[in-house]
């Protein structure tokens, strides 16, 4: 019989789809973290229930091959990185196998996926900083990343993912809250004040973003010439968050110095960036994939094209550039609103924005579009397409979709109805014993698959998937 802290000398057989090492010991599964297949390890038992276990690695007995050296001194410990002991190329080939088998265990669905297209930076490639700010045990000041499935701070002078410039930030925030007596907050007393610092950077300019659970704070002003000192221009914002809570930001943003907003250029479309602006941490990969999108969607030009949760517009005033015409249709209005003034300034009189749920708003463009070639994009939040957005995208007739997702699992789900793969039975999802890797009439197939290495050293992958409506015979 297993119990708690036991220890177990094993080899592990796989990797699991967050990069931990699968060990199977007298009929139980174990997920163990930074082990590598082939590798003979020591592990100690932290929990198992029904036939599935959790483990800590203490003593990786014999190497992989594939393993490195990781470069972070808290590796393991800062739940930020999953994969920095495995070499570059075998991450990449991972994360294309983590796509194959959840379609395939998910959806039922046989695909051919290539490895993911390489970030020409593996480390130093994240222009968004964002960093938790609290007090230890002792009270003292700490600045630094949460710990896994946790929120204890582990305190970093640097970040291996990021740039050199996230270093001297971290630096300067602890000598303005030391020599301006500035505590950190406490999140079991609600006492202290800085919550988090978040840092982006827009083609060398900086957004800067102190959050704070009280509305004043001594001598911010002797914080921005620190930060003058290591940033050439920047704005900088207080946004004061005094909620019990685990969102980021507060409603309330006060622009304390610089611009409100930074311009930049992304595909040729000049944008507006602030301190609420979505953009993938990775330039050189979201470049990429936009590229992707774009041929994907296009081809030869000439087409209506629906962009749904379209967010900020970003991607959907690319599109107008180069199709016929294009609607971007997103929840929030605030987003609706950045989306307007981006196609105003962009001059982009073929683009609408219609701010609503997408499963109200695609029939009626649909009508309106109707006997016109259209094309659909789909890049919806992490928890995947709603069931009424996919009811509606089948009922419709529409020879071409592209969905983008951050999350295999949801996506595998997502596409597997669209396939009509998977198919409902009692209010559940289950496998369609009638599906056919040729297609179902009136369902679509899949035309490729490409995985994306947005964040490397970590388990985060983008996908990018191209399906075409299957016709009756």
């Amino acid at each position: 019989m297993l119990e708690k802290n036991q220890i177990i000398s094993a080899v592990t057989e796989g990797l699991g789809s967050n990069g931990e090492g699968i060990v199977r010991h007298e009929g139980i599964t174990f997920f163990v973290p930074y082990c590598l297949p082939g590798e003979k390890i020591r592990f100690r038992v932290l929990k198992i229930k029904d036939k599935i276990g959790y483990g800590k690695v203490e003593e990786v007995l014999t190497p992989a091959e594939e393993r490195v050296r990781e470069k972070c001194p808290v590796f393991m410990r800062c739940g930020g990185c999953q994969l920095q002991h495995l070499q570059y190329k075998e991450q990449l080939r991972f994360k294309a196998n983590v796509v194959k088998d959840t379609l395939r265990k998910i959806a039922g669905l046989s695909v051919d996926v290539p490895v993911a297209v390489k970030s020409e930076l593996p480390y130093g490639y994240r222009n968004k900083l964002q960093l938790p700010v609290g007090v230890d045990k002792e009270g003292k000041n700490v600045v630094g990343f949460y710990a896994e499935r946790s929120h204890r701070i582990i305190p970093v002078d640097s970040c291996v993912i990021h740039p050199d410039w996230a270093e001297k930030i971290i630096a300067l925030l602890h000598r303005y809250m030391k020599e301006c007596a500035v505590k950190g907050y406490n999140e079991e007393t609600g006492g202290g004040s800085i919550r988090r610092i978040v840092v982006r950077e827009i083609g060398g300019k900086f957004i800067v973003v102190l959050v704070s659970a009280t509305e004043k704070l001594p001598n911010l002003s002797y914080l921005v010439e620190l930060l003058s000192t290591a940033l050439r221009e920047f704005s900088f914002w207080l946004n004061i968050n005094d909620k019990n809570t685990n969102v980021a930001f507060g409603e309330k943003f006060t622009l304390v110095h610089g611009p409100a907003f930074f311009e930049a250029i992304e595909q040729g479309i000049r944008y507006e960036a602030g301190p609420m602006t979505f953009l993938q941490v990775n330039a050189g990969v979201r470049s990429k994939l936009y590229e992707a999108v774009l041929r994907s969607v296009v081809g030869t030009g000439g087409k209506v094209v629906v962009d749904a949760y379209s967010g900020g517009g970003l991607l959907t005033a690319m599109l107008a550039k180069a199709c016929k015409r294009v609607y971007g249709i997103e929840l929030e209005a605030e987003a609706v609103r950045c989306a307007d003034e981006l196609m105003r300034k962009n001059g982009l009189k073929n683009m609408t924005n219609i701010c609503g749920p997408v499963e109200e708003k695609l029939e009626g463009v649909l009508e309106r579009e109707k006997g016109e070639e259209i094309r659909l994009v789909l890049d919806p939040p992490r928890a995947g397409i709603a069931r009424s957005v996919l009811k509606a995208v089948l009922a419709a007739e529409i020879p071409e979709i592209v969905v983008v997702s951050c999350n295999p699992a949801t996506l595998a789900r997502d596409v597997g109805i669209l396939t009509g793969s998977l198919t409902e039975k009692e209010g559940e999802l289950v496998k369609n014993p009638d599906f056919s890797s040729e297609g179902l009439a009136g369902y679509y197939r899949i035309d490729s698959v490409q995985p994306f290495d947005m964040f490397p050293q970590t388990k985060n992958i983008e996908i990018v998937i191209k399906l075409s409506k299957v016709t009756a015979k």
